[in-house]
């Protein structure tokens, strides 16, 4: 499945990479049940799965640093 590394400044100035994928592009089943907030997110910031983690992210575009790395990921399910 595609994947993305990429870095962005977090609000708090904090530099963050993560590896990530779109949550449209992981196989149906794969991601646990939602029980949280709802609430929209800010332009340029996207709900995404962090691969490393296996935990929820938010990716902030508007704060890219250099390009997004695109990447093949092998989940384990």
């Amino acid at each position: 499945m595609k994947a993305y590394e990429g870095t962005f400044i977090k609000k708090s100035g904090e530099v963050r990479t993560l590896k990530f994928a779109k949550l449209n592009d992981l196989p149906q089943g794969f991601l646990p049940e939602t029980k949280g907030d709802k609430r929209a997110l800010k332009e340029g910031m996207e709900l995404v799965w962090d691969v490393e983690n296996n935990s929820y992210r938010v990716f902030n575009y508007s704060t890219v640093v250099g390009k997004l790395k695109e990447f093949d990921y092998k989940p384990t399910m």
